[in-house]
């Protein structure tokens, strides 16, 4: 599996608009986003569709954010892992 491509992310513009607004995580390459320096949350597309990793405790999860209710499932782990924005 592939990180996403610039035609990827454009199609989750609604997802990183919001982590964008994060303040606790820094995005140092497009679609790539640490907190602090340990990676937490990437994007990958394959021919099932667009996925997240999003580190959760120790570990990676893998999500599948191809539909709205995929992508409002990933805002959601994002807060339960880093709080509130």
């Amino acid at each position: 599996m592939k990180h996403a491509g610039p035609e990827a992310l454009t199609s989750l513009e609604d997802v990183l608009s919001v982590v964008r607004q994060r303040e606790d995580l820094t995005e140092r390459k497009p679609g790539i986003f640490y907190r602090k320096s340990s990676a937490f949350l990437h994007f990958h597309e394959d021919p099932a569709g667009i996925f997240a990793d999003i580190k959760v405790g120790k570990a990676f999860e893998r999500m599948r954010v191809s539909t709205p209710d995929e992508r409002k499932t990933l805002l959601a782990c994002v807060e339960d892992t880093l709080g509130p924005a």
